[in-house]
């Protein structure tokens, strides 16, 4: 058991954050505005918890410009998709 709680990742233990890494995970990438409407929070609330994400290395982003209007697209790494699976894997876990 304790094998498995050590898999546990505490930046998932948020929902709001485990919500944004299973849209990443499924989804080659999402705008701002479309997992602020997704995942029905506020802009500051989810910059709050993209940049979480980011400073464990777990999202990255892409700023551009479309029809002059900012859009910034978000994308779950390599290593944030594994300690994705790792997070989910330990929950199944105990769930057995």
């Amino acid at each position: 058991m304790k094998e498995v709680l050590k898999n546990l990742d505490k930046a998932f233990e948020n929902r709001i954050r485990l919500g944004i890494m299973s849209a990443l995970v499924v989804n080659d990438n999402l705008d701002f505005n479309s997992l602020k409407n997704l995942l029905g929070l506020t802009d500051g609330n989810l910059a709050s918890h993209l940049k979480t994400l980011k400073k464990k290395e777990y999202i990255t982003y892409k700023k551009e410009f479309l029809n002059r209007k900012p859009n910034t697209n978000y994308f779950a790494t390599n290593k944030g998709i594994a300690a994705f699976k790792k997070h989910i894997n330990a929950i199944e876990q105990l769930l057995k």
